[in-house]
């Protein structure tokens, strides 16, 4: 009989309770045990199974889970009489940033302070037993929501140096999604100030800590050195392009078609992979997003489950905020054509508006695109590069982008009688408030700047855009004649207002004197009302 497919479930103890469809990656423990690498940081693409893996790695080490074998017997990990011996022998520091999803730097500061005062709390028992001398106690007394920078900073550092000196054991520290809120720092304007609060903060906890046994990160991006992890010399970063931990996240091809029989739909494993295979982590290829696939084997029907768990507001500014290249390159990707670039795996996100590498490298670590292959360029002047073949992931990514442009538009045409009727009616005012809203929604600077060179012409730019606002105004084309228009400025009472004439011309096979006639009776008419009818259409 199949197990129960939970939904949304990160608490691996609940997961093996209550007997939960669950792939065992136990593994993982074992791995990056025996590489002991100081200071770990993961990357993968979101739903990946992070924040399970984290909650799996903390409840075998952490002395809170002491004698809880039964969580662990069966699985892979189990196998090494070493690691039995360890479960449950260690003081676990274990926060996430998931949630800290503000929009401005107080919240998100207070968010932070608020998850440090949180593993204070559950540690109160150090100080209710006497344990702390009389300046230790003073120091956890002021972690609260509302302590100085010098506090919060200091606090994982303290409460590891706390636990080590109760346990006689140095600490393991575990964070999880370490870039979201560093994202929403980016998107809503307060980068600067948050980045200098998490630099202080990871370096008192991960570099100048005598007492961390071992810590690891999780996150999608790796946020550059020079951002947050300037002081930082000790980090063995994994990014999706590394041979590491290739299969700890996400399911491998063998895992998902056991999983597919388990349940039953074993007939569906090309619809499946067409769907959700197509992510490469190092060298290992057909590698399935767990959120898809989970959701699959409950559902039983192929939808855009990943696609569907987020905004993707970063993503969706970068590409509708790019310039032309930008653009160009993301249409061949949505029409399955490969993209040639440069990546680069430090996230610099001061550099994102303007710098191309930088948008695509983002989207290959969120999983948006896979690298489908790779070369090293180089010159004889010395120049030497990687280059990677982008293409879109899959099928539901693919569904993701489309769904993505297609909202671009949405937003706007619910309104655009409304903009046609100003027109005709000469409601200025509505029309001002119209093309106000829509320039601030989709121009792009790109589009409407100055360029340094010289070479930018925005007028042309806003000549073109008014126009493709009136060319509905002329219907669609039909039989052997087209549509053309013409805007002239004509000045009644002192004042200068656009008119649009739309003429109906006959094609060539009619010849060119009737349409001129055709034309000249029509300005006379124009000429004649004095422009009092307003705005005409013909044709």
């Amino acid at each position: 009989m199949a197990r129960t497919v939970a939904i949304g479930r990160q608490d691996f103890s609940k997961i093996r309770r209550d007997n939960c469809f669950y792939i065992d990656k136990t593994d993982f423990i074992r791995e990056w045990w025996e590489n002991m690498d100081d200071v770990t940081v993961i990357m993968r693409p979101r739903r990946f199974g992070k924040t399970l893996n984290m909650s799996m790695t903390e409840q075998f080490f952490s002395v809170e889970y002491a004698g809880r074998s039964d969580l662990f017997e069966g699985l892979s990990i189990w196998e090494h009489e070493k690691f039995c011996q360890m479960q449950g022998t260690w003081p676990v520091i274990f926060l996430s940033f998931a949630n800290v999803k503000e929009t401005n730097y107080k919240d998100a500061r207070i968010k932070i302070c608020q998850l440090l005062t949180n593993l204070y709390m559950k540690n109160r028992f150090l100080l209710e037993e006497g344990f702390l001398k009389d300046r230790d106690r003073e120091f956890f007394e002021r972690v609260s929501p509302e302590m100085d920078d010098n506090t919060a900073t200091m606090a994982i550092y303290q409460l590891s140096n706390y636990l080590s000196a109760y346990y006689g054991k140095k600490a393991i520290i575990l964070l999880d999604e370490y870039d979201t809120p560093m994202q929403e720092a980016y998107v809503d304007g307060y980068w600067d100030e948050f980045t200098a609060f998490c630099r202080s903060l990871f370096n008192a906890t991960f570099k100048t800590n005598p007492y961390l046994e071992r810590a690891l990160m999780t996150g999608i991006t790796r946020v550059s050195r020079e951002s947050i992890f300037s002081d930082l010399n000790n980090l063995e970063v994994v990014t999706t392009t590394s041979g590491k931990y290739e299969d700890c996240f996400g399911f491998t091809q063998s895992e998902v078609q056991k999983a597919l029989e388990e349940f039953g739909l074993s007939e569906q494993s090309e619809t499946v992979k067409t769907w959700y295979d197509g992510f490469i982590f190092g060298h290992t290829k057909d590698i399935y997003n767990p959120w898809s696939i989970i959701n699959f084997l409950d559902k039983k029907r192929p939808m855009a489950y990943w696609a569907n768990t987020s905004s993707n507001s970063l993503v969706n500014k970068l590409i509708r905020e790019g310039n032309r290249d930008v653009k160009l390159s993301f249409e061949r990707l949505l029409r399955g054509e490969t993209l040639t670039a440069e990546v680069d795996e430090q996230i610099v996100y001061s550099q994102l508006q303007d710098n191309e590498t930088a948008i695509w490298s983002l989207l290959l670590a969120g999983g948006y695109l896979k690298a489908k292959d790779h070369r090293i360029v180089t010159s004889d002047w010395g120049e030497w590069r990687e280059e990677y073949e982008l293409e879109l992931t899959n099928f539901e990514v693919k569904i993701m982008f489309v769904k993505m442009v297609q909202g671009w538009f949405e937003r706007v045409s619910g309104d655009y009688n409304g903009f046609v009727k100003a027109l005709l009616s000469d409601d200025v005012d509505a029309m001002n408030e119209y093309i106000n809203r829509i320039s601030q929604t989709v121009f792009s600077f790109f589009d409407v700047g100055k360029s340094p060179s010289g070479k930018a012409e925005p007028e042309r730019f806003y000549h073109g855009f008014v126009l493709g606002l009136i060319v509905e105004l002329a219907g669609r084309p039909t039989g052997r004649a087209d549509s053309d228009g013409m805007m002239c400025a004509l000045s009644r009472q002192g004042k200068k207002i656009m008119r649009f004439l739309w003429s109906l011309r006959c094609s060539s096979r009619t010849g060119r004197k009737p349409w001129r006639r055709r034309y000249r009776r029509r300005l006379g008419r124009l000429k004649r009302s004095g422009m009092r009818q307003g705005w005409w259409r013909e044709g």
